[in-house]
């Protein structure tokens, strides 16, 4: 088994009323302002995924992540194997051709790393982290968070489910200049059908994964996709259900992308990360200035007893 980390290296809005309806509650993650979207293995269109980051070691794209507040991402452990020091670290925000950034694109340091403890290795459970930026982040269109899904979030309805990175095209090729950010849509797949797959003896996908991909392969993360987003849009939003955690080499039959299931970690990141803010830029998320006039004035009234 291979872990999906790139073969090239080393082999909001913050609200002061706690009320704020669902609409605007939303605007806060996962809600990009460019939604078209190609199916299967393309090029992305640019601020399609506006939480897309591009870890980077040592000036080298090594993994993919995700942005989940103004000042923390989340990726996968094995993504710090090297090392797990922050200053080695640079992060691409607002990404889409590596070769050739744009005026969209954002370079931050680490202020720190944090590994889920779990961790030992490929396969194994745990494959998490969380790194904090050196500094926050302001949001616009082509630098938003994602949602992070509650375990009770019925994931595996979801229909709708994309994942996007860096990595290779195919096993062993790597993604050609100008190395622009790849999308292909992918099918959740239950625990025990992907165990079946997998012809494992003793149950292989561990309770914190989630496969995704097809029983006829042909859509898959592969290297350099490691610590990328899976996410599927549910009601309205998008959730990232997964990290790109490993798999046999990429998308052969019976071998679909095995994911960390976000859901599973979600009081871990709560109780090590900082979500409840995200900075919007004034260019940005117009809709929610109506909601919030009306909810001022609402409250207005009611302290005047009107």
């Amino acid at each position: 088994m291979k872990s999906r980390a790139t073969l090239r290296t080393l082999l909001l809005l913050v609200c002061p009323l706690a009320f704020l309806s669902d609409v605007t509650r939303a605007a806060k993650c996962g809600s990009p302002e460019v939604t078209s979207r190609i199916v299967g293995g393309t090029d992305a269109i640019e601020g399609s995924w506006p939480w897309q980051l591009s870890l980077q070691l040592q000036g080298e794209h090594i993994c993919g992540a995700s942005l989940i507040s103004s000042q923390w991402l989340m990726t996968a452990a094995h993504c710090f194997e090297h090392s797990k020091t922050p200053s080695d670290y640079t992060v691409l925000l607002g990404a889409y051709k590596l070769s050739t950034p744009s005026s969209n694109q954002v370079s931050t340091s680490l202020q720190s790393i944090i590994v889920n403890n779990k961790f030992s290795g490929t396969g194994s459970a745990g494959d998490i982290a969380l790194a904090k930026l050196s500094k926050a982040i302001p949001s616009n269109a082509y630098i938003q968070p994602v949602c992070i899904p509650s375990a009770s979030m019925d994931i595996m309805k979801s229909t709708n489910c994309w994942v996007t990175g860096w990595g290779d095209t195919a096993f062993g090729v790597v993604l050609q200049f100008p190395h622009t950010l790849q999308q292909v849509t992918v099918k959740l797949i239950q625990r025990d059908s992907c165990n079946t797959m997998y012809n494992s003896v003793l149950p292989q996908i561990q309770s914190d994964q989630v496969c995704a991909g097809y029983q006829q392969g042909g859509k898959d993360a592969c290297q350099g996709d490691s610590g990328g987003p899976l996410v599927c849009q549910i009601q309205g939003g998008w959730y990232q259900v997964g990290i790109v955690s490993y798999g046999d080499q990429c998308a052969l039959p019976n071998k679909p992308g095995v994911y960390t299931l976000v859901s599973e970690y979600k009081s871990w990141i709560n109780s090590n990360a900082d979500l409840s803010s995200m900075s919007f830029s004034s260019s940005t998320h117009h809709s929610a200035a109506p909601v919030l006039t009306v909810l001022l004035l609402l409250s207005s009234l009611v302290l005047a007893r009107i």
